[in-house]
């Protein structure tokens, strides 16, 4: 167990420093790049938006619900909510689906390329193909993964504000008070921090995992899946190390 994770480990770092390479074409180089911002950011943006609502929506009807105490002010709840989708729900809970959204389709399209040897094809041609096709999808996400994370905390607290005004449970004032109160910018800089690390686990774990697959199409499958749990329980680990470094 412990030899297959300092090789899996190797060779993922090995993966990772054959990326740092001059590109053949700079111009096929950023068209591939803006071609996988497309397809991680604006792809990935519907089911962001949808879980973002909810989640916002569904924190503050659980909260209002635990703060039934007539000495706590209705305007916490907000306050509450605000802290809890900065925190954690934004950038944990959104880079959790998006582990198993745009992870498993790097996974897929990688290993797919490699078991139709296209990855061969592109080597004998002279072209870094750790450059040519994990570079990009590196970079796009950590551009554009924090920007659905800072979409995701927007519509989350709107959600929370909606679902309180549509319940009856806070007026959008006494929200929007609670909002104001004991704001801490750091939070928005510790969330921004996590989102850039879960992006990078999720565009380059699958990568390794769809790159070195060997087999057929029951292999795609099954990396793609081992894909998935390992980056998930890479980014719960990785945030509690955050947590425990950044917030102490």
């Amino acid at each position: 167990m412990e030899f297959r994770f300092f090789h899996h480990f190797g060779s993922y770092l090995l993966m990772l420093r054959g990326m740092f390479s001059r590109p053949e074409n700079m111009k096929m180089y950023w068209k591939e790049f803006m071609l996988q911002c497309v397809d991680i950011g604006v792809g990935s943006l519907g089911i962001v938006l949808i879980i973002s609502i909810f989640m916002g929506g569904v924190t503050t009807l659980q909260i209002s619900y635990q703060l039934v105490s007539p000495i706590i002010p209705k305007a916490t709840i907000a306050q509450v909510v605000r802290d809890t989708i900065i925190l954690e729900f934004a950038p944990t809970l959104t880079c959790i689906v998006l582990a198993g959204v745009v992870g498993s389709k790097i996974a897929s399209e990688l290993g797919n390329m490699r078991v139709s040897e296209q990855i061969d094809a592109l080597e004998i041609m002279g072209i870094n193909t750790k450059g040519y096709l994990i570079g990009p999808k590196i970079l796009s996400a950590l551009i554009m993964i924090p920007c659905l994370i800072a979409i995701a905390g927007f519509l989350g607290i709107w959600g929370g504000l909606e679902a309180g005004s549509l319940a009856g449970i806070l007026s959008p004032e006494e929200f929007m008070q609670g909002l104001r109160q004991e704001f801490k910018a750091y939070n928005i800089f510790f969330a921004l921090f996590k989102s850039f690390v879960f992006a990078f686990i999720i565009a380059s774990v699958p990568s390794y995992y769809g790159y070195n697959v060997q087999g057929g199409a029951l292999e795609i499958g099954k990396a793609s899946t081992t894909a998935v749990v390992v980056t998930c329980v890479l980014i719960l680990f990785m945030d509690y190390i955050l947590a425990a470094l950044l917030l102490n």
